[in-house]
């Protein structure tokens, strides 16, 4: 099982790493993964920044191929509405949806993904 790295994660890994501590141990054991959704909210900062190494490496990173099913988010956001949950947004069930689809653990610093754990039992990375 992979753990699939949330974008709260890379950037506290990239500033201080505070809370992000276990990212160095995961990247050993080389079962870290990343998908579409994450790179771009990544790459694009990152490319401001012209950190060219550090881009190619999170490319180097395995991929969980994105397959959206559309009728699943909108199912998840109506479980989100009804329980209150209003401000996660659909790039958070999309994510929450791709680490399921590939049975991974989500490693993320977003509250929201504890509410999805409750909500949809999406595993966490804890």
């Amino acid at each position: 099982m992979g753990v699939l790295v949330d974008t709260s994660i890379w950037i506290d890994y990239f500033r201080a790493g505070e809370n992000s501590e276990d990212l160095n141990h995961l990247i050993d054991e080389n079962i870290i993964v990343t998908n579409d959704i994450i790179l771009a909210e990544l790459v694009s900062y990152l490319k401001l920044k012209k950190e060219i190494k550090v881009i190619n490496l999170l490319y180097e990173i395995n991929k969980a191929p994105l397959n959206i099913n559309w009728e699943e988010i909108i199912d998840f956001q109506v479980k989100c509405l009804k329980s209150g949950a209003n401000g996660v947004g659909i790039p958070d069930l999309i994510i929450a949806q791709n680490a399921r689809q590939h049975h991974c653990k989500v490693y993320s610093l977003d509250k929201h993904f504890r509410l999805l754990n409750q909500l949809l039992s999406v595993n966490l990375y804890v």
